[in-house]
């Protein structure tokens, strides 16, 4: 059985602790997809853009057809809640979850009235602030034709874990995921940023990945502190030539590249800076 780490959910009007089992074998989102699900983080007393995330989680319910049941407000007033059960400064993972009990037509398509709420919020430490390896996926991002991919979805994630998994069975960390086109989409876990003579690249979001809160974020600040960000498209020789790589996403928010491929890279300056830029407003968030 696994350990879990210190864990308290909100289901069904009340606060339980541990981690209670919420589907049986007939919901629908156990055998046929139907979850969606956000995550937040607090560290350090400080919990940015929570509510950016509650509302995507929101919006992610209705991308697959289920009928969301909290408003973002009431959401912020069920963490605050659950926050209020761990110490002010411990390490958590806040994850707001949608999913459907039963099908409609054929059962099939999630049945919208049967939608369910969870808020599970949980211990999980933050990354240390050092460098991973990345390598090319021989697997794709979908587009919207093929898959749900302007959610959050769970049914999303078997295909990043199947790009992990060929990542570590080379010896890498993560991998860099291209798009149907053969364009970079992201990395299997996060957003991916690049920097060449000064200058910070961005995959453009063309709707084959989700453009991730924290991305938008560390995006914004470090266009308001005078750098210049680009979000085009993007080649995989663009990353192996660049000066830096770093990740952008909710779970370790700012990490550093430290190898592509047979290439090593060093944590750079423009790196450092948005890592800085980034801790300097989430702290003044408190």
């Amino acid at each position: 059985m696994a350990q879990w780490s210190k864990t308290w959910t909100f289901v069904d009007g009340d606060w339980l602790e541990g981690n209670p089992p919420l589907v049986g074998p007939r919901s629908h989102a156990l055998w046929l997809g139907s979850c969606v699900f956000d995550g937040a983080r607090a560290f350090e007393g400080v919990t940015p853009d929570l509510d950016r995330h509650c509302a995507r989680v929101n919006a992610s319910a209705e991308a697959l057809g289920l009928t969301p049941t909290m408003s973002v407000a009431a959401m912020l007033d069920l963490c605050r809640e659950g926050l209020a059960k761990f110490p002010r400064d411990a390490a958590l993972y806040i994850r707001p979850m949608y999913w459907a009990e039963e099908g409609g037509y054929f059962g099939v398509p999630p049945l919208p009235e049967s939608t369910r709420f969870c808020l599970s919020i949980y211990e999980v430490p933050m990354p240390a602030d050092a460098g991973f390896s990345v390598t090319l996926s021989s697997h794709r991002r979908p587009t919207l034709e093929q898959a749900p991919v302007n959610a959050k979805a769970a049914c999303l994630y078997p295909n990043s874990a199947k790009a992990l998994m060929e990542a570590k069975a080379r010896g890498f960390d993560n991998a860099v995921v291209l798009d149907a086109m053969g364009n970079v989409a992201e990395l299997a876990t996060a957003n991916l940023m690049m920097v060449r003579d000064g200058i910070v690249h961005t995959p453009y979001p063309n709707g084959t990945f989700l453009n991730g809160i924290t991305r938008q974020r560390v995006i914004a600040l470090l266009r308001a502190d005078g750098i210049e960000v680009r979000e085009r498209v993007i080649s995989y020789r663009d990353l192996t030539e660049a000066d830096e790589l770093f990740s952008t996403g909710n779970y370790a928010k700012l990490l550093p590249i430290s190898r592509i491929d047979a290439r090593d890279l060093q944590p750079g300056p423009i790196y450092r800076r948005a890592r800085q830029l980034y801790w300097d407003w989430a702290l003044s968030r408190s």
